[in-house]
Formats: C-alpha cells, sequence, structure tokens
C-alpha cells in the first residue's frame, strides 16, 4: 500500500512538472524573450506593457506560462498514457484514503490487562501503546504498582471490573508523584479504584472533555497529614465530568477541580478528607446530588491570588447533603485548606456568582455556611479578595454552630446560648443575599484581611421573605460525555 502511494505521489509530482525546463534552461530563454530585453545604454526594458500586450501567448514569459503543464495535445503518446494512469492511480489513492478515513473507528481495540506480575510494566505498556479510541480494560483483583501511570493519547477509556473490584494498589509506589497522571483529551475513566498512591490519587492537566465515573479513590489508613493531596484532580481544562466517585482521606480534597470551566460534580461521595469538594479558581460548575460527610469542610468554593487563572465565577451548589462535617484539620501546614475550620458545611471565599440552593445541612460543629473574603496578605494587582454576588436560599438547615473552631467560637458560643447561627459571613463581601429563615451572623469586618481580633459580632437580617436566587444557567457538557457513561 505504501509503495503505491509512493508511486502515485511520485506521478503526481512528475505530472505537474511536465514540460518544465531545468533551471539553466530558464534562465536562457527568459534572456531571449523580448520582454526581457533592455536597452543598452539606460538598461531599461525595451518594451512597454503595451508591446508587452501585443505578445501572443505562446511568447509571453511571465513564470506561469513559461512554466506550466504543457497542453495534453502537445504530449508525446507516452506522456499521455503516463498521465491518464496517473490519474487513474492517483483517484484509487484518494478512494482508499478515504475508506481508510472512515473505517478507522472500527480499528479501535480494546486490550485487557490482568492483575498479577508485571502488572506495572504491562499496564504503563497498555497505556503509551493505545491508540484513540481503544479501551484499556483492567481486570478484576489488585495491581500491585510500584511507580505511577500516565495517559497521553486522545480519546482513550479506562475502564475497570468495578470500583470494588479492580483496585490499583499504590502502597509499594517508590516515587512521590500521582497515581495516574491524565495529559490528553477525551479521556474516559471508570470502575476501578485507586488506593494509597504516594500523591494525588488521579491528576489530569490540560485534559478537555474528560470524564471520572464510579471511580474511587482511597487512602486506606484514614486521614492522615501524610496522603496524598487530591483524590480526583482535573486541572486546566474544559468540561469535567465527575460523576459517581468515591473519595476517602484526601489531605486536601477529595474532588478539587481548578483552574478550570465547565464542570459538572455530581452523585458522588466525599468523606474523611479535609475539603470534600473544592471548585477551585474556575468559571461555571454545577456541584450537585453528592454527599459530603466526616471531612473537616464539606464543600469549598474559593478563588485565590497568584493563580495564573483568576476571577472564579458562576457556581451553583444544590441538592447536596452536607452532614457532620467535624474531622480535625489534618492539611499539612501551609495548604491553604489548614485554614478551613473543622465543622464547615459550605465555605465561600473570594468568588463571584455563587449560589447555594436545595442543599440539607445538619451537625456540622462550627456553622452550615460560611461566607467570607481572602484574609492572608497578598499583593496581587488582579485579584478581587472579597465574596461577591453570593446567593443562598431553599437550604434546609439542622444542628449546627454547636462546636465552633475559630478563634473566637467558644466565645461566641456562650454568648448565643450554646449554638452560633448556621450562617456566617464575615461582614466584607458585596451583594449577599440569604433567603433561608434562620440566623445569620455577621463578623462585622469592613475589608478583607482584616484580622478576627478586630470583629464586631451581630446579627444580621436576611431577605424579608423567601426568594428565589437561581440567575446562572445550569451547565451543559458535550453529548459525548454523557454518553460515556450510560
Amino acid at each position: 500500500m505504501i509503495r503505491s502511494l509512493d508511486l502515485v505521489s511520485a506521478i503526481w509530482k512528475r505530472r505537474h512538472r511536465g514540460g518544465k525546463p531545468a533551471g539553466k534552461e530558464r534562465r536562457a530563454a527568459r534572456a531571449g524573450c523580448p520582454c526581457n530585453r533592455r536597452d543598452a545604454a539606460s538598461g531599461l526594458p525595451t518594451t512597454t506593457p503595451k508591446g508587452r500586450a501585443e505578445f501572443g501567448p505562446a511568447q509571453r514569459c511571465s513564470s506561469v506560462t513559461m512554466y506550466d503543464i504543457a497542453p495534453s495535445s502537445r504530449l508525446a503518446p507516452s506522456q499521455t498514457r503516463l498521465r491518464a494512469d496517473a490519474s487513474k492511480w492517483l483517484k484509487q489513492g484518494l478512494l482508499f484514503a478515504t475508506a481508510l478515513c472512515l473505517s478507522a473507528p472500527t480499528l479501535a481495540k480494546t486490550v485487557t490487562v490482568a492483575p498479577g506480575a508485571d502488572a506495572q510494566e504491562r499496564l504503563q505498556e497498555a497505556l503509551i501503546l493505545a491508540e484513540p479510541g481503544d479501551v484499556v480494560e483492567l481486570g478484576a483483583g489488585r495491581f500491585d504498582l510500584v511507580d505511577g501511570l500516565s495517559l497521553d493519547v486522545d480519546n482513550v477509556t479506562i475502564r475497570g471490573a468495578g470500583m470494588d473490584q479492580t483496585v490499583l494498589n499504590f502502597a509499594g509506589q517508590l516515587g512521590a508523584g500521582e497515581g495516574l497522571l491524565v495529559t490528553s483529551d477525551h479521556v474516559v475513566l471508570r470502575d476501578f479504584a485507586i488506593e494509597d498512591s504516594k500523591g494525588d490519587g488521579i491528576k489530569s492537566k490540560g485534559a478537555d472533555n474528560i470524564v471520572y465515573y464510579k471511580v474511587r479513590v482511597e487512602w486506606t489508613r484514614g486521614p492522615h497529614a501524610e496522603n496524598g493531596a487530591y483524590a480526583i484532580y482535573p486541572v486546566e481544562s474544559s468540561n469535567v465530568l465527575v460523576d459517581s466517585v468515591i473519595t476517602i482521606g484526601s489531605s486536601d480534597a477529595g474532588i478539587y477541580v481548578g483552574q478550570s470551566e465547565n464542570i459538572i460534580v455530581r452523585n458522588s461521595v466525599a468523606r474523611f478528607n479535609v475539603a470534600g469538594i473544592e471548585i477551585e479558581n474556575s468559571i461555571g460548575a454545577d456541584v450537585y446530588n453528592n454527599v459530603a460527610v466526616n471531612n473537616t469542610g464539606g464543600i469549598l468554593v474559593f478563588d485565590l491570588p497568584n493563580i495564573p487563572k483568576q476571577g472564579g465565577r458562576n457556581v451553583r451548589v444544590f441538592d447536596n447533603i452536607v452532614v457532620d462535617n467535624n474531622t480535625p484539620n489534618f492539611a499539612p501546614a501551609g495548604n491553604i485548606v489548614a485554614e478551613v475550620p473543622a465543622g464547615m458545611g459550605v465555605m465561600v471565599m473570594s468568588h463571584y456568582e455563587v449560589e447555594v440552593f436545595e442543599n440539607r445541612f445538619a451537625e456540622n460543629g462550627t456553622g452550615n455556611i460560611l461566607i467570607v473574603s481572602y484574609s492572608k496578605e497578598q499583593k496581587d494587582p488582579n485579584y478581587n479578595p472579597k465574596p461577591i454576588g453570593v446567593r443562598v436560599f431553599e437550604n434546609d438547615h439542622g444542628r449546627a454552630g454547636y462546636k465552633p473552631v475559630f478563634p473566637g467560637g467558644a466565645e461566641l458560643k456562650a454568648a448565643f446560648g450554646g449554638a452560633i447561627p448556621p450562617i456566617i459571613e464575615d461582614g466584607t463581601g458585596e451583594n449577599i443575599l440569604i433567603g433561608d429563615d434562620v440566623a445569620i451572623l455577621s463578623l462585622g469586618l469592613t475589608k478583607a484581611g482584616q484580622p478576627l481580633t478586630e470583629a464586631r459580632p451581630t446579627l444580621v437580617a436576611g431577605a424579608s421573605e423567601p426568594f428565589d436566587g437561581r440567575q446562572l444557567k445550569p451547565i451543559t457538557l458535550p453529548q459525548a460525555m454523557e454518553d460515556a457513561i450510560k
């Protein structure tokens, strides 16, 4: 086949060179042509545009005419046959190439990798050799791996036998990187588990149209500062779907989506992480139908300084169950989530346009909803540290605020008779609308970065009557991403 195509290509080139003289001949022809004759004294052309127009087509010496393909009527018989053959072969070549392109999807294959000896080499080899459209199917059982895996091929599915049947076990991992790193587009990860990776569980970077479905990432020793930071970690991506995953034990966030656009996180469970679910410096996210339980903080919506993508906005958090998030913060010192107080339900920090509605809150010791500015010193001229345009409405509030974990919390608890209000704002936000029929505590701060020692706590009124604050449009993803999980 290759030889045939080469032959067609060679004939094509020859056809288009037909009659084209060599460089020496071309120069000689130009020198002899009337329009290139020059006056001996002045050196100027002796012909005028008018004179040049008097030349017939055969006499014109423009490069186009001189080097154009010779008319077939002037070809020798053998040349005519060659040209006809070339045309025929070219058509056949094009037909073959077209058929090859149309049949490409049928060439996609399923590569099955079973656990057992040499699982590391066999699995990584399958990921390296995968071609677009392939499925890398992981058999049931435990894959004992000693190094991280990576995928850099578009349009590949990694599919296991189920999040409790196929386990990629990184307890013996020698390095400190991710369990699985994905850097390609249109990838589907489904039906397997990753346990005890030294770094993040699954990280996808710059991977557009990525789907995480029925994946479990867990650190089996429970909450620990030396666990990996993120379990599910898509970053710098467009179109992200996280559906029906379980994350346990992350030392930062169980489900973290950062610096990305057009995101859906749904039907998932996050427990015993520092942050259950976190949307950070991202634009356009729907977080719904999730359960965030036993984390330090249930769901976080943050926008941070000194990050290339800023101006996080348009995030909806709704229909989630956010309960009993009282695990002591075990994030390594210096991480931003190390500042999250234990006992927090939903925390919105320094973000534009966030809607929190129809969630069920209960047993969050510090509070159900916290809305604050970024409080650390920062010098990013492009950064907005305030929460702006936050709407809270139609949520169901159970017990909260009975064990506040922040400076002055115990005194406030005593002052309020045993529990502080379930909704807390620091007072610095703009266009904060709260319609839930519960007490609201304002810390009375007047500017971002102001220390809590200057707080002037007071109860503030919310909306005078319930309201519907839905202003943001639902997130929609490409249909192919939804189809991938059917």
